[in-house]
């Protein structure tokens, strides 16, 4: 029997999630599914956890490949799916058992939906402990053009995957899933947003996305933007006005940075040693 929905599930140091990640999976209420396990050249023990729910799971699929970043990790998975839908799925996220039996329905009621989310919750340890609950907005590219509100785990046409050639493989940075969801959208696709949270986001202290936020974000941001030319142009005051609204509020963040109590106590104690190298640079 053919599985309507591919869930696609990379993994790279996340061996210790893996049970409750795929848990999650075996206790959806909607049961047409496969699951493909990407070991990406993960140096933990990845393969014997996956094996042992291939085992377990004849829906259960694992395939073991050399390292290459996430998008790779997803292509690779995606490429010998047999689903009509996608479902990447993160090796630390947990699904709510009524994900998949909600989302499914409204592609078949819309033939104009790309892509079908949902509300998230965050949570560090247990899903019993969210802190937040994101509730994303909006209906077509135009709400993608600064900022990704679409989650990795939104499910999607597999053939909205082909018709892009997949996701572009040289954003091993991050950022990947937004340039897709803009790729497939520019076009005239819509997505919808479930208004009721059906997925559990784990929030590590350092992640891939921390790591994007905190040392690529402009550079990958800089990259989305040049590859998709034309719907900024198109865009062209909306753009402008995004990007002189982040220089001022750098600016207004570096002065309240200046106008700060620690900024001031910082220069009166560095001064003394701004003064010793001075004396020393002028014996020279």
């Amino acid at each position: 029997m053919i599985p309507k929905v591919s869930i696609i599930v990379p993994c790279y140091k996340q061996a210790h999630f893996l049970d409750q990640t795929l848990q999650s999976v075996v206790n959806q209420t909607f049961v047409s599914w496969e699951c493909i396990i990407v070991n990406d050249g993960s140096p933990d023990n990845t393969e014997e956890v996956a094996q042992q729910w291939s085992n377990r799971d004849s829906r259960f699929h694992y395939i073991h490949k050399k390292n290459g970043g996430l998008p790779a990790a997803r292509n690779s998975g995606i490429a010998m799916s047999k689903g009509t839908f996608i479902l990447p799925l993160d090796s630390d996220d947990i699904l709510h058992e009524d994900y998949l039996n909600t989302i499914i329905p409204y592609f078949e009621q819309n033939i104009h939906l790309e892509v079908v989310s949902c509300y998230r919750m965050f949570f560090s340890d247990h899903i019993e402990d969210t802190f937040y609950e994101h509730k994303p907005f909006g209906k077509d590219y135009h709400s993608l053009l600064f900022e990704n509100i679409l989650m990795p785990s939104s499910v999607y046409k597999k053939s909205s995957w082909e018709r892009v050639g997949g996701y572009d493989e040289s954003m091993r940075k991050g950022f990947e899933d937004w340039e897709f969801w803009i790729s497939i959208l520019k076009d005239g696709g819509e997505f919808k947003v479930i208004e009721r949270s059906l997925f559990y986001y784990r929030k590590a202290k350092v992640s891939m996305l921390t790591n994007t936020l905190a040392h690529h974000a402009e550079d990958v941001s800089k990259y989305v933007y040049k590859k998709h030319r034309e719907i900024y142009i198109d865009k062209f005051d909306t753009t402008m006005d995004y990007l002189f609204y982040l220089i001022k509020k750098h600016r207004l963040s570096e002065d309240n940075l200046k106008t700060s109590l620690e900024y001031k106590i910082g220069k009166v104690i560095t001064k003394p040693f701004k003064l010793i190298k001075g004396l020393l640079r002028s014996k020279k």
